[in-house]
């Protein structure tokens, strides 16, 4: 699996190429507890030298000879790049001292499957309506002031068989909406997504 070439991302590692080439490291242990910072400098001159080092099964890279749990490959290359966006912003908002920074920090790694119900799992139960949870919250931070599908969320947790789990996403939607945490709506106007016939789209909602 190949990184993009401006990050390589996985669990509790990013690092974003900046303009020296010099890879500027953020990162934070799977449980929560604070892990000493990476640097690692990349060289610009040819994609192929990006590539981490993986296990063989896929499902962690290898760096300074510790692993971190990758990103869920099946997620689409959009809807990575949010979460990817929205981490980052996070990130920068934890140094700022904002109070819910570290919440939206572990809403956007259990989202890109870094946390949480590991990806390589079934994706059913708790663990997985928390993922789901997750990636709602998150994809409606990066996109305050626009709004989300159901379907969004489904295609960034659901790999192949994203469309079986649409009753999931709606079901742990009308939960974070008894919440507060987002608001339903359908042409505009606020609806239960219980008694919704047709599509909906999801904001962000006056307690997240």
């Amino acid at each position: 699996m190949r990184a993009p070439r401006s990050i390589i991302h996985a669990a509790g590692f990013e690092t974003a190429i900046a303009a020296g080439g010099q890879g500027i490291r953020a990162c934070r242990g799977t449980a929560g507890t604070e892990v000493k910072s990476l640097s690692l400098s990349v060289r610009r001159a040819d994609a192929g030298d990006m590539d981490p080092e993986m296990t063989a099964d896929g499902h962690h890279i290898i760096v300074d000879g510790r692993r971190w749990r990758a990103t869920d490959p099946s997620i689409p290359d959009s809807f990575r790049q949010e979460l990817v966006d929205e981490l980052m912003s996070a990130r920068r908002a934890v140094k700022a001292g904002e109070s819910d920074a570290r919440r939206r920090v572990n809403d956007a790694k259990t989202a890109l499957g870094e946390r949480g119900a590991p990806w390589w799992d079934e994706r059913s139960g708790a663990d997985f309506d928390e993922r789901i949870a997750a990636a709602v919250r998150a994809l409606v931070r990066k996109r305050q002031g626009s709004s989300i599908c159901p379907s969004d969320v489904a295609r960034t947790v659901g790999a192949h068989s994203w469309r079986s789990i649409m009753d999931d996403v709606r079901r742990v939607t009308a939960r974070l909406a008894d919440e507060g945490q987002v608001i339903v709506t359908q042409k505009g106007e606020p609806v239960r997504i219980a008694d919704a016939r047709g599509p909906v789209r999801i904001v962000r909602g006056p307690d997240l």
